[in-house]
């Protein structure tokens, strides 16, 4: 037998990364606008906020991307009540098919959540410097970094494209109204489809109870599920206890509230359930490294700092 090679064929390379970002921005965060020659899409992963496109306004709400192409202006401003947690990512690709992305907004799935969620715990480990500050203008490489973990984020970052290119061909853009085509809608994950349902109701049953004190046998009586399995549950989906989990659900609730500049640090105590204001306060630094006053003054302090010339 005469064996022969088949060479595949890639048909969406990106070979350059510029910025890579998660980003917690204040209720009343505005950005006056830039434009750049290389790609960059903006996620909303929390809240909503306003997108400027060129000449065209649009809110994007939680769960939806929109595409920026090379050259085209955008701003952004926070609405005053919510505050956006972002994902950004700006890279350089030159195919013929990113032309699909120009003017659109799409809504994101789990699958592709999960890809953007790996993009980003690989940038921690590959990249020195926080992923919130919106002044970093280059990607400094660690000392030591895990083996393939730039490829990974390649790959990652790719795949995600490529997905939402199957996912969305013909869908609507900028101007119109921008519902799921059905035909392409995206779905759970094959390999999450199972297991994951029962751990995602459970995270929705914290969620619900965010401002109640849990403990492990409510949550295994109110989800009919066993202490074993809920453990079981919780370390092959999230790597933690369920209570670690809901401690830092309510510490992420508290981030958000803070940002959203409408309670106190006692209202927000009360509000998730916590015996007092200063037991809140030793939760919020044992997670964050910071006290709740030092959240706050660290993202008021680069809301207030002179803008890059990259978001």
């Amino acid at each position: 037998m005469s064996y022969q090679f088949t060479e595949l064929k890639e048909e969406l390379i990106i070979k350059k990364i510029v910025s890579l970002h998660y980003f917690e921005y204040m209720s009343d965060f505005t950005f006056p606008g830039e434009s750049h020659n290389f790609w960059e899409f903006l996620y909303v992963d929390k809240g909503e906020l306003q997108v400027t496109a060129d000449r065209e306004k649009f809110i994007l709400r939680q769960g939806q991307i929109i595409f920026h192409r090379p050259n085209e202006f955008h701003a952004l401003a926070a609405n005053n009540v919510i505050a956006p947690n972002l994902v950004v990512i700006s890279f350089e690709a030159g195919e013929p098919c990113m032309a699909f992305f120009e003017h659109k907004i799409l809504t994101v799935g789990e699958s592709e959540r999960n890809l953007l969620s790996q993009i980003i715990a690989e940038a921690r480990e590959t990249f020195d410097g926080p992923m919130d500050d919106p002044y970093m203008e280059v990607l400094s490489r660690r000392e030591s970094i895990p083996f393939g973990a730039e490829q990974m984020i390649k790959i990652h970052l790719e795949q995600f494209l490529i997905q939402l290119f199957r996912n969305f061909s013909g869908t609507l853009a900028f101007g119109e109204n921008h519902k799921l085509n059905g035909a392409h809608a995206p779905g759970k994950s094959p390999a999450l489809a199972d297991g994951n349902e029962l751990f995602s109701d459970i995270l929705d049953y914290l969620d619900r109870n965010i401002g109640k004190s849990l403990t492990v046998e409510k949550i295994c009586r109110d989800n009919l599920i066993g202490v074993s399995q809920l453990k079981k549950l919780f370390r092959t989906y999230q790597g933690s206890g369920v209570m670690e989990c809901f401690n830092q659900m309510k510490i992420n609730a508290a981030k958000q509230m803070i940002r959203n500049q409408q309670m106190n640090f006692t209202q927000i105590a009360d509000a998730l359930g916590y015996t007092s204001v200063h037991y809140f306060s030793r939760q919020f630094k044992k997670l964050t490294d910071m006290t709740p006053t030092e959240y706050r003054a660290s993202i008021m302090l680069r809301a207030k700092r002179p803008q890059r010339k990259h978001l």
